[in-house]
């Protein structure tokens, strides 16, 4: 006697081969977004994943001009030096600190201004002032930088002279020359270069809360700040959760463009961040393998510290990324 064997079903009634039948037919009905998404997948691949072969360079006394099966493998030891050098934990060290900075300043100043502006009712002058304020988003890092060492220049610059004529100093400070200055003057920099672009998220957001809330608080005898308070913010506290993990994973990515251009040997032991150490030793001196130790080393944390706020996002009971 034959013993027929049937597939345990699932809960919900469908076996194994009919959910296969209808992936299938959720693929071919879907063949168009399929094909669209064909460019954007090669492009992740070619660009973001193919590229990871070149960390086994990390692991090696790479040579130029020699092929991969003639390297020499010598495991962890750039990865020991990097953590045993001075210079690269001063360089870690500005690289957080300029970081925690520009995205502390970045939050609460996005946030700020988009609950004031929101709380503009003439539409002509809201409008205005937030197309004025993202517009420096659009500006490359060499027109800010210029424009920020023009305002701070001795001679002439704008900062100076305005806090001589306050009387909150007595003559010109050198203020790209003083080291303490430079971690303020980069997050400065960037406030005002993105405040009003990422303002806009925070507004989009903002415009998706139910008016009536705003009613019946004004009911209840709630004036503008309790409202901001007690409504607006926790409307907008999901974006704020979402982006505070999204940002989380970028903690090493202070920036390059701000601190190269802005720095000189003056500040150096402040300005240098992983991007220039990398740039340092990889193309100036030709160390690849010590710069991409440390460009694996940046990678691993954030996504380590996206993992992490994403867990504790979750366990909190608030939006989370994953």
């Amino acid at each position: 006697m034959a013993v027929v064997t049937e597939l345990p079903a699932r809960e919900d009634g469908a076996s194994p081969a009919g959910r296969r039948t209808s992936f299938l037919r959720r693929m071919k009905g879907q063949t168009q977004l399929i094909l669209m998404s064909v460019p954007i997948v090669a492009y992740v691949i070619l660009f973001s994943y193919f590229p990871i072969w070149g960390w086994t360079m990390a692991f090696q006394q790479f040579r130029p001009g020699f092929s991969f099966w003639e390297q020499e493998w010598v495991g962890f030891k750039h990865f020991k030096f990097l953590f045993g050098d001075a210079a690269f934990l001063n360089v870690l060290r500005n690289t957080v600190a300029m970081s925690l900075i520009n995205m502390v300043l970045g939050f609460v100043t996005a946030i700020s201004f988009a609950i004031l502006l929101n709380e503009v009712r003439q539409r002509f002058f809201k409008r205005t002032i937030q197309t004025i304020s993202y517009l420096p988003h659009f500006l490359s890092w060499i027109i800010v930088t210029g424009i920020v060492a023009n305002a701070l220049s001795v001679e002439g610059g704008i900062v100076n002279v305005v806090l001589m004529k306050l009387g909150i100093i007595r003559e010109p400070i050198m203020w790209l020359n003083e080291p303490h200055y430079f971690w303020g003057i980069v997050g400065a920099a960037h406030v005002w270069k993105e405040v009003g672009w990422n303002a806009i998220i925070y507004l989009a957001a903002m415009a998706s809360i139910d008016p009536a809330l705003y009613e019946a608080a004004e009911m209840d005898g709630a004036n503008r700040y309790q409202k901001m308070l007690h409504i607006t913010l926790p409307g907008i506290k999901p974006i704020i959760v979402i982006l505070l993990i999204m940002n989380l994973g970028w903690i090493l990515e202070a920036g390059f463009e701000v601190q190269y251009l802005l720095g000189n040997g003056v500040v150096v032991d402040w300005s240098q961040t992983i991007d220039i150490f990398v740039l340092k030793y990889g193309l100036q001196i030709g160390n690849y393998s010590l710069a991409t130790a440390a460009g694996i080393f940046k990678t691993v944390v954030s996504i380590t510290m996206i993992f992490a706020a994403n867990t504790i996002a979750k366990r909190l009971g608030e939006e989370r990324l994953i």
